[in-house]
């Protein structure tokens, strides 16, 4: 059979089950476009390939599975770096196609050259710059294997466009790429966290995203209730527990309840699985947990003892690690201990307001969580409605809720919920994002009306770049500088312009209504809701600080 390289690459797509991809054509991928029409994969054309790689994030995100993104050379291939550095760090699997110059002008500074590969190796787990047709037989199939394969992560493939053009003739096509068996603890691992959680009397949890990755989320929830073993999630950790579990304390670290940090101040074991122990979880790292011995999971070896040395180190896949445990301890109820968590998640919880003020952050949170339903997906920018969200949104099951953790991109929000909702069209999508963030990937509001996506934005808007504010006024003794936004988008006139349905809760006679009326809506909405740019987010705990030295109220 002949054929060309774009046309290997778009079959290979075909068999690696791909049914969407996100992208912008230019001039070096357009080889690629041309083999698009007559496939079954569906292209989502963005209108920034930033957007396209965030969208790509989505989809990954909310269905742990590999997705993937398109851009040209140049430009193209550049925009789409911090969307590759922002599933790096969160160790998305995501999988960036881009088109090169021809093969003889590399090196020569031609139009819209850059040099891919070099750009993207310290962003991705594996990255190729495809030298011939024949090479993509093997590439195309290793970039998933590698994507999904242990911790999961972004790869990249730059193909030349005379690559993509060169036709070459083949028998018959690989095998798609599969992830690799992933670590299994020894029958020694699983003795030794036996004896660990057994004889501790304050054990707690900190559970993270590998948690959710390695499909375990019912098994330690299991496990925390069979052994009266509390539990605190990381940022990206949260949905593991379903909202208002008695054994949940929330989300630990810089804005975790007192709580929370209380009770790590007093366990003697904390058992993390699948966390990295990130500087905004654990704070100032030599004060963190100071009367415990520490028993990590991570199927990731390079994190065992990279920032909290173990006392006890299990180098496998968390989930049959959490599944041994199960079925093998005894059950402990732990009366005492629990009873204390209770008594700490009722008097230094994160604190409510019990009316129902739309114009609050905590007020208006509750209100569409208690309006959209369960059947959701929830994702956010970066920013005070990032934290506030993380704090109080009523989380139900594992993969409702994504935002960018390790990178705090701002602009995440609206394709991330693009691609939740092209992935999972079936669940509302819902954007919480501020009158900054908004701004930084606003154009792809066009995308979701051009698909007519059931995507949900609603913009906190206090006219300012709040915890960039919050952390001036705590911090910098109120020497505000350039965070006022003072020429602040009518939103909801941008959004109808664009042709989605757009909402002002600031204009109407009656907000509830408003906001009800909104969330029903079809299609792409866009929900403005003023709020005071006086308020924040606490607790708080100051940078480079332990988390003992929170910060409860201004």
């Amino acid at each position: 059979m002949q054929i060309s390289g774009a046309q290997l690459v778009i079959k290979l797509l075909e068999r690696q089950g791909i049914e969407q991809i996100a992208g912008l054509p230019g001039g070096a991928a357009l080889p690629l476009y041309d083999a698009l029409p007559g496939s079954n994969i569906k292209h989502v054309l963005t209108r920034h390939e930033q957007g396209a790689g965030f969208i790509a994030e989505g989809m990954a995100r909310v269905t742990g599975q590999a997705a993937v993104c398109f851009a040209s050379s140049g430009p193209g291939a550049t925009n789409l770096v911090t969307a590759i550095a922002d599933a790096h760090l969160d160790s998305i699997p995501v999988v960036a196609i881009t088109g090169q110059v021809p093969s003889s002008m590399l090196g020569t500074d031609a139009f819209q050259e850059i040099d891919t590969f070099g750009l993207m190796v310290p962003i991705t787990k594996h990255n190729w710059l495809v030298r011939s047709a024949e090479e993509l037989l093997e590439v195309i199939p290793a970039a998933f294997r590698i994507a999904t394969s242990g911790r999961p992560g972004p790869v990249a493939i730059d193909i030349p466009k005379d690559v993509q053009n060169q036709i070459i003739e083949i028998d018959e096509f690989p095998e798609p790429g599969k992830a690799m068996p992933k670590p299994q603890p020894t029958l020694a691992d699983i003795e030794q966290m036996k004896a660990m959680i057994k004889d501790a009397q304050r054990p707690m949890l900190m559970v993270g995203a590998g948690i959710i990755q390695s499909g375990s989320s019912e098994q330690v929830v299991a496990l925390a209730e069979k052994l009266g073993i509390p539990a605190v999630s990381t940022f990206l950790g949260l949905s593991i527990f379903p909202h208002g579990h008695p054994l949940h304390m929330g989300m630990l670290g810089m804005h975790g309840s007192k709580g929370s940090n209380i009770a790590l101040e007093e366990c003697d074991l904390l058992i993390g699985a699948g966390v990295r122990f990130d500087d905004r979880a654990t704070g100032k790292i030599s004060e963190f947990c100071p009367q415990a011995k520490v028993l990590h999971i991570d199927i990731d070896r390079s994190e065992l003892g990279k920032l909290k040395t173990p006392t006890l180190a299990i180098n496998a896949d968390v989930g049959p690690c959490i599944k041994s445990l199960l079925d093998s301890c005894e059950p402990n109820p732990r009366t005492e201990w629990v009873e204390r968590i209770k008594w700490l998640n009722e008097h230094h919880g994160i604190m409510v307001p019990s009316e129902d003020n739309l114009f609050n952050p905590y007020g208006l949170l509750k209100q569409v969580a208690s309006i959209a339903g369960d059947n959701t997906t929830v994702q956010t920018d970066v920013g005070q409605h990032q934290m506030w969200t993380a704090q109080v949104y009523p989380f139900v099951r594992p993969r409702q809720w994504s935002s960018s953790g390790g990178l705090g991109t701002m602009g995440y929000g609206l394709p991330a919920a693009i691609g939740a909702a092209l992935a999972q069209p079936e669940y509302m999508a819902i954007c919480i994002s501020g009158d900054g963030s908004i701004m930084m990937n606003i154009q792809e509001l066009d995308t979701a009306v051009e698909h007519n996506l059931n995507v949900k934005v609603i913009v906190l808007n206090n006219a300012h770049l709040g915890l960039v504010r919050q952390q001036q006024a705590l911090f910098y003794k109120e020497n505000f500088s350039q965070i006022n936004n003072k020429r602040t988008a009518d939103f909801a006139l941008v959004a109808q312009g664009m042709g989605a349905s757009g909402f002002d809760l600031g204009k109407a006679d009656d907000p509830q209504a408003m906001l009800t009326e909104a969330l029903s809506t079809p299609g792409p909405v866009l929900i403005n809701v003023p709020i005071s740019e006086e308020e924040m987010v606490f607790p708080m705990v100051p940078p480079g600080a332990a988390n003992k030295d929170l910060i409860e109220e201004r």
